[in-house]
């Protein structure tokens, strides 16, 4: 089935900010008296806060888990995202895509205050279709509500729409919202991992995507 919309994660995909949501959720949890490794911390990065905390913090109490997924995001506002820049290539990327007949949408685990960050930084309010977050859904990722509300806001069937990300936890999102992926290495996960979630393609950055774009998934 031909792709009519393309749905683009941001943090690690569009924006190099990866490593800036890992320290700030290192202070996060470390204000909280929870000590983990940057790598095991990373290894949550891409889930929204709902998921991201339970999976190292279980049996902490709700409120705990919740003060703690609200400190990150005033950390990571406060002192990083000011410094967040594009990866060469992003806005390129979303103006092919839009050039070939594509709606090109947003759809991230972030709030809804930083996917507006980053539509700004990245120049796209004039490209893109449309933008899902975390504040518009029950679930963020690897649940599959933000990609299910994309989709919606594209109004296609799930066939139809194309997925790119840079965590194993888009593809499975992607997948059980019946959205194929594109895999990106710009998120610094290991090859293994994403191979194993089965994506249609990856490559290293949405530059080398957009050099590749005729030749892609994106232009089925």
């Amino acid at each position: 089935m031909s792709k009519s919309a393309i749905l683009f994660d941001i943090d690690g995909t569009l924006v190099d900010s990866n490593d800036a949501h890992v320290a700030a959720w290192d202070q996060a949890f470390r204000q909280h008296s929870y000590d983990f490794d940057c790598a095991t911390i990373h290894d949550q990065i891409g889930k929204g806060g709902d998921n991201f905390v339970p999976s190292l913090i279980p049996d902490a109490p709700d409120e705990v888990q919740e003060a703690i997924e609200h400190l990150h995001g005033e950390i990571y506002k406060r002192d990083f995202l000011d410094h967040v820049r594009p990866f060469a290539g992003a806005r390129d990327l979303l103006i092919k895509t839009k050039e070939a007949g594509k709606k090109v949408l947003l759809a991230s685990s972030a709030s809804r205050d930083e996917v507006d960050h980053y539509v700004g930084l990245l120049d796209a309010k004039g490209v893109i279709d449309g933008a899902t977050s975390k504040d518009d859904v029950e679930h963020s990722k690897p649940c599959p509500d933000i990609f299910m509300a994309a989709v919606e806001q594209a109004g296609v069937a799930p066939g139809e729409a194309l997925v790119i990300g840079d965590t194993p936890y888009d593809i499975i999102a992607a997948r059980r919202s019946g959205v194929e992926t594109v895999a990106l290495r710009s998120g610094r996960f290991p090859e293994r991992e994403l191979e194993e979630q089965q994506p249609l393609a990856i490559y290293d950055d949405v530059s080398s995507l957009l050099a590749d774009f005729d030749r892609s998934p994106l232009s089925r």
